[in-house]
């Protein structure tokens, strides 16, 4: 596979040329309601179906920006296994040494052929001995959390919770060894956040502690960053630092946001679907409750704002307008925020995904002038029709996703 040379991602809606996402695996089904909390998972899922609705989902992807755009986490890190020998030994080390699990499991593993480690070391089950080796970790799921794109570099963030640690491990890997990333890594353009170097932990022992929920790119020059459940102050300034001395943005905005589950990211609250059009959660993004923002900028100065509306209209542009979640009417608003209603991803400007869990969301973008359609309907769509497509938002199954407190 070509190296990808041309990462640039300066914004939240600009076109999307390439994503990576996971498909809900086998490991999810060992998540049991005793073990759902500690797994972050709000609820037990029905996997098929589940499965089911993720793939409609990349479905769609697949159908607007092609489907050799869309790379699978489980196959990117089997070709990363089979790149380099060596590092494939020390994976399955440092991970048998994490897992307190004996050695001579190692050499059993590293015999596997790479497509079968690679599900092995993803869901944590052996299929062929019938043995589980590690926890599943179900949120693997939600890719955006473990390494966000920031301009032309990429950001490997660190886990707040133990149960994503091995997310970590193998999105590391898949980033140091696939040569999809080669020129990336090889360039000093990975910002790895789990390497203590250059992210130790604070003079008090605080470790940085950060999820890609929580950063969100305005444009080249502005970044915001969320103080949330996921997310610490010491890795906020930890990785502004690293920002400013490398000349990666200029501006690094933090959100502080109630350390709740319910808004365990920004994401979950505000996200941009077009150049002047936001989704956000009115309690906190209009009226403040519970958060405020700082611009911290690469001159020393911080700007000081009251509300993230405030921030948004002065500092980017005053044209700016939010389509409230939920209508911003109690108790739609909480319904909707709870099951994402604010985090749509967006294809390109104007065209977004959102879960149709959240009606009274959608039906508000359809009275602003957006069309709502189904997955189905995309799928009738001509390559002509789709190239075309503009204020649209698209509502995907989300029946199981939506349980799983993520979008």
């Amino acid at each position: 596979m070509k190296p990808d040379l041309a990462l640039n991602v300066n914004s939240e809606i600009s076109p999307l040329l390439k994503v990576i996402v996971h498909s809900p695996d086998e490991g999810i089904l060992r998540v049991s309601p005793k073990k759902s909390e500690e797994l972050l998972f709000d609820d037990i899922v029905y996997l098929p179906a589940m499965q089911a609705e993720h793939k409609i989902f990349t479905d769609v992807l697949r159908a607007l920006i092609g489907k050799e755009h869309v790379y699978e986490t489980q196959k990117l890190l089997q070709e990363a296994l089979g790149n380099n020998v060596q590092s494939k030994e020390h994976l399955i080390r440092t991970l048998l040494e994490y897992e307190e699990l004996p050695p001579s499991f190692g050499s059993a593993l590293a015999q596997k052929d790479h497509a079968d480690l690679a599900e092995i070391l993803i869901t944590g089950y052996d299929p062929a001995d019938e043995r589980v080796l590690f926890d599943p970790i179900p949120n693997f799921l939600f890719t955006r959390d473990i390494a966000v794109a920031i301009n032309d570099h990429i950001l490997i963030t660190k886990a707040a919770k133990q149960a994503r640690t091995r997310e970590n491990f193998l999105t590391r890997f898949i980033m140091y060894q696939h040569p999809l990333f080669a020129d990336i890594s090889t360039h000093g353009r990975l910002i790895d956040m789990n390497l203590l170097e250059q992210f130790p932990p604070s003079k008090k022992g605080e470790p940085v502690s950060m999820e890609g929920g929580d950063v969100m790119i305005l444009n080249q020059d502005y970044i915001i960053i969320g103080i949330s459940e996921r997310t610490n102050l010491h890795a906020f300034h930890s990785l502004k630092s690293y920002l400013f001395k490398n000349n990666i943005i200029s501006n690094v905005v933090l959100f502080n946001i109630p350390s709740e589950r319910s808004f365990m990211h920004i994401d979950t609250i505000i996200t941009q679907i077009d150049v002047h059009q936001f989704v956000a959660y009115k309690p906190i993004v209009k009226e403040g409750s519970g958060s405020f923002v700082e611009v911290h900028r690469s001159s020393g100065e911080i700007q000081k704002y009251a509300t993230m509306k405030k921030f948004l209209r002065k500092e980017i542009s005053n044209e700016i307008e939010f389509t409230w979640v939920g209508n911003g009417v109690t108790p739609t608003q909480e319904r909707e925020q709870w099951t994402d209603g604010c985090n749509l991803l967006a294809v390109r400007p104007g065209v977004a995904i959102i879960y149709d869990r959240n009606p009274v969301t959608s039906e508000v973008l359809k009275e602003k002038g957006y069309n709502i359609l189904t997955a189905h309907q995309i799928g009738l769509l001509s390559d002509l029709e789709l190239k075309d497509l503009n204020k649209t938002i698209i509502a995907i199954p989300s029946g199981e996703l939506a349980r799983a407190r993520g979008g």
